[in-house]
């Protein structure tokens, strides 16, 4: 291979040739001119001249390069000065060059991540409050109509009262589901690992839903009649959340006589996949990418007509990741939906 001569070296010695050159011509000159020229003398001398102008215009050039390198490498805190001090410092740039455009291009990811989640926390922020604000101008806007007479009308009083709770029954929804999602995110809600048969509580979860979909006469099934139970190893009353809220969602968007299916596959030696089909409206390929943030909805017009907290998605994740699973979407407008997890199989 062949060896690559540092720029520093290749300028020291350039520089030396040129001014060892220059001083032995002079001295040739001189010599010829008082006729004592030798030419051992003049070799002798272009000898020591080349030396000793390398030497000191290598040392020079290192410690010129040192100085600005090291104020280059203080001013962005790439590097310790320490570890400049272990290895000389010369003209050849590749590693500060290299250092250089790492600080760059990690700044530049830096910036645009902050940038993206300053994005997201305005628009989480506004979901927030509209959430929160419809609800509790609700409860105000009955209680002040109370207040200003409408109490002593009983069946109005009672009236009022009903649809006050509502609102707060569903501020109290939306903040169990935060109070749920911040403790899946920051590790503080534990898992109870236990055995169940999954076919048993996917029936549950049809029972507990039938009247729901009753309403727009969409039918709960499986894709097959499950005549052994299928075990598996997890967290039984959060894997019966995750279910629940994917059925809601079919059942939400689904259309009407539609269907809501759910099969359970053998996916590799230890693992089941559950999947929830639906026959519903779809939702865009644009939309899936951001589906489970929180509150955030495909219908951009701010209706909340299907109700619900804008949550129910994003807690489906987090108890599939808090599993250490995968949870995965296929969708195809005005077709239908599919939302899959992966679950433990008990041994």
């Amino acid at each position: 291979m062949k060896k690559v001569i540092k720029k520093s070296y290749k300028f020291a010695i350039k520089t030396a040739f040129y001014i060892t050159l220059v001083i032995s011509v002079l001295i040739a000159a001189v010599l010829l001119v008082s006729n004592v020229f030798h030419v051992g003398i003049v070799l002798g001398f272009s000898a020591f001249c080349y030396i000793t102008s390398f030497l000191i215009i290598q040392y020079r050039v290192e410690r010129f390069i040192y100085r600005r390198v090291k104020k280059i490498y203080d001013d962005l805190t790439l590097l310790e000065s320490a570890s400049l001090r272990r290895q000389p410092i010369t003209t050849d740039m590749a590693t500060l060059t290299q250092e250089i455009d790492k600080f760059a291009k990690d700044k530049k990811l830096e910036i645009e991540t902050l940038k993206v989640r300053e994005e997201y926390r305005k628009e989480f922020i506004g979901n927030v409050s509209h959430e929160l604000k419809t609800p509790l101008f609700t409860v105000q806007g009955y209680v002040l109509t109370l207040l200003d007479g409408a109490m002593n009308n009983e069946k109005l009083r009672e009236q009022y009262l009903e649809r006050a709770n509502k609102g707060v029954e569903r501020l109290i929804y939306i903040v169990q589901d935060l109070d749920m999602i911040t403790k899946l995110e920051v590790g503080d809600l534990s898992l109870n690992i236990e055995t169940f048969d999954i076919v048993e509580l996917v029936a549950s979860v049809f029972d507990l839903l039938e009247m729901k979909s009753a309403k727009k006469k969409i039918t709960l099934t499986f894709d097959m009649f499950y005549a052994d139970p299928i075990m598996v190893k997890a967290d039984k009353e959060r894997i019966r959340q995750v279910l629940t809220n994917l059925v809601v969602n079919s059942i939400k968007y689904g259309r009407i006589k539609g269907t809501t299916e759910i099969s359970i596959e053998n996916l590799i030696k230890n693992k089941v996949i559950v999947r929830v089909t639906d026959n519903g409206e779809g939702i865009a390929k644009a939309n899936i990418p951001r589906l489970f943030e929180r509150f955030y909805r495909i219908d951009k017009s701010g209706s909340r007509k299907e109700g619900g907290s804008g949550l129910g998605l994003a807690i489906v994740k987090h108890i599939i990741e808090a599993h250490d699973e995968k949870i995965y979407i296929e969708s195809e407008l005005s077709v239908g939906s599919e939302f899959s997890f992966t679950l433990e199989k008990a041994k």
